[in-house]
């Protein structure tokens, strides 16, 4: 665990007597194995002494209070305080009440001034806090109860509970597991719930169909749609407090399908880098914050447009620039933005014409979806303005060809394009459950192949990869969150040379692979030698071999 003192927490628990140098020397063993396994953890697992001494002297080393986390010890039902979700995000579960003080354990991973939150969150319960360590391995134990719990009320509150509380069980269990999307569909003989994560979709329940029409009834009642009308409809859940909730529905020849995507409140919005954009902070300089020009970023449908244009409107946010944003719909609210969002009557370009009468230094715009609007947003570039958008196409290079096929000349597009961005979204292997291994002489002639199609180097002496094994935090899938894999084309004025003279995107492409340019295939090579995800994964979304 985390030293709090100059002695390191080994030496001091051998000091103390608690354990001996061959349980610390065979910890540091697991360590090596399991670098991500605080050692304090460790001798717990290892069984090496008695496991409630351990955690108390351990807490009395950092100065905390540290208690033993059992069945006994758990006196509440850790969600009645907290969500599950916080209680994952957080590593923490409140384990008494005494009054108006709640006791909660947290791993020495999270202490150290990052329990604020948690703290506040409870203090407006009317509760105030008394603050714990314990083992990690004892809250992920708990945790993993809690979320076998939050499934298996799906399928109680099929059977004995109301129609009320089957929706709510639902959508509740989707935001424990982290899902995008719920999808609610009708079938012959039943209606399948599945939820969206990381990307994929994967069975939760199956409700009877006989219940069809009342979970219908219930989603159209909570949406604010038409209960009569069976035509598509789309309608939002407004009540829960920590999402906003867009709902869709579609008639198909079983019934009405029910598409819930589960949009966070107040959600932070990610570094940058921490979406996995490669380079320096000089690269993303060099890339962005550019007046009287447009960057664009290009990728299909749920490959994180959205998530990257927020995180680069946060990363040059300030109080000296003027920033408005114009999306369908608003996602995320960020403080200091003017944030518009287009309803039934109005159009990108209608609001962009307005906007561009408010002294806008920056535009982020949602999509560019036809002429009219990307004409509008090359006017916005060429008088003084930094326009960031998104586009569908397949790379950043296909972005020229795209504007043009929309009616832009090439003059258009060479004097205002400054930076085309493509990416896609890979799955990350699950730190927990990883096994790392030697890549296959098939993989490395893959990796080599690719490499020297774009003329560059990888160097695979000595490289390991990751085996996707699956554990209980993973779902057993192997993978655990996503991570972007981009491209970046910076418009040189070579490249800008070539696109007025009309150059095909095969041209363009050869001149950017001499310069800095980089594919998503290199950058997703990267990654997995970097151990941040597979080859397999990369494959299934870009079909590498």
């Amino acid at each position: 665990m985390e030293m709090r003192r100059r002695l390191p927490i080994g030496v001091e628990l051998v000091k103390r007597g608690i354990v001996t140098e061959t349980d610390i020397e065979k910890a540091l063993e697991y360590q090596r194995q399991h670098p991500s396994v605080k050692l304090g953890d460790i001798l717990h697992i290892l069984n090496v002494c008695d496991a409630e001494v351990l955690i108390e002297n351990i807490g009395d080393i950092l100065g905390e209070k540290g208690i033993l986390l059992t069945s006994r010890t758990l006196k509440i039902k850790p969600t009645d305080y907290i969500s599950l979700e916080l209680c994952k995000k957080n590593k923490c579960i409140p384990f008494e009440v005494n009054g108006g003080k709640i006791k909660v354990c947290f791993t020495d991973k999270i202490v150290g001034g990052k329990t604020e939150s948690i703290k506040m969150l409870l203090l407006n319960k009317g509760l105030v806090m008394e603050q714990y360590i314990t083992f990690e391995k004892d809250i992920d134990k708990i945790l993993d109860t809690l979320g076998a719990e939050a499934s298996g009320d799906i399928t109680k509150t099929t059977s004995s509970g109301t129609m009320i509380e089957l929706i709510d069980s639902i959508i509740r269990t989707g935001m424990e597991k982290r899902a995008s999307d719920i999808h609610i569909e009708p079938l012959t003989d039943e209606i399948r719930v599945r939820y969206r994560i990381d990307g994929e979709l994967l069975t939760e329940a199956k409700i009877p169909k006989e219940k069809q029409q009342q979970v219908i009834g219930r989603l159209k009642a909570i949406s604010n749609m038409h209960q009569e009308k069976q035509d598509a409809q789309d309608g939002r859940i407004l009540l829960y407090d920590d999402y906003n909730i867009r709902v869709s529905s579609q008639p198909n020849v079983c019934g009405e399908k029910f598409v819930l995507r589960l949009l966070k409140k107040n959600e932070n919005i990610r570094n940058i880098f921490e979406l996995g954009y490669p380079g320096t902070q000089e690269d993303l300089k060099k890339s962005f914050n550019k007046k009287n020009s447009i960057t664009i970023i290009a990728a299909p449908t749920g490959a994180g447009k959205t998530t990257t244009l927020y995180s680069i409107i946060d990363y040059l946010n300030s109080p000296e620039i003027n920033i408005t944003t114009i999306e369908d719909p608003v996602e995320i609210r960020i403080e200091g933005l003017n944030q518009i969002e287009i309803g039934n009557k109005s159009t990108f370009s209608g609001a962009l014409r307005t906007v561009l009468r408010q002294d806008p230094d920056m535009i982020l715009l949602g999509e560019i979806r036809d002429k009219e609007t990307a004409e509008i947003a090359v006017q916005a570039g060429q008088t003084g303005h930094y326009v960031l958008s998104t586009i569908h196409t397949i790379d950043a290079i296909e972005v020229i060809n795209r504007l043009r096929k929309m009616g832009l000349s090439d003059y258009d597009i060479a004097s205002t394009l400054a930076t085309t961005v493509s990416q896609r979204l890979v799955r990350k292997i699950c730190p927990e459950c990883r096994k790392e291994r030697e890549f296959t002489k098939e993989e490395k002639e893959i990796i080599s192949r690719l490499a020297a199609k774009y003329g560059k180097e990888v160097n695979l002496d000595n490289a390991k990869t990751y085996e996707a094994i699956g554990c209980s935090k993973c779902n057993n899938i192997g993978y655990y969150g996503r991570i972007g894999v981009f491209e970046i084309l910076n418009v040189s004025d070579e490249i800008k040379e070539l696109i007025v003279r009309g150059a095909s995107t095969i041209e363009i492409r050869n001149k950017a692979l001499e310069e800095d340019y980089k594919p998503l295939i290199m950058d997703g090579i990267n990654k997995v030698l970097k151990g941040d995800t597979t080859l397999e994964e990369l494959n299934r979304q870009l079909i590498i071999y």
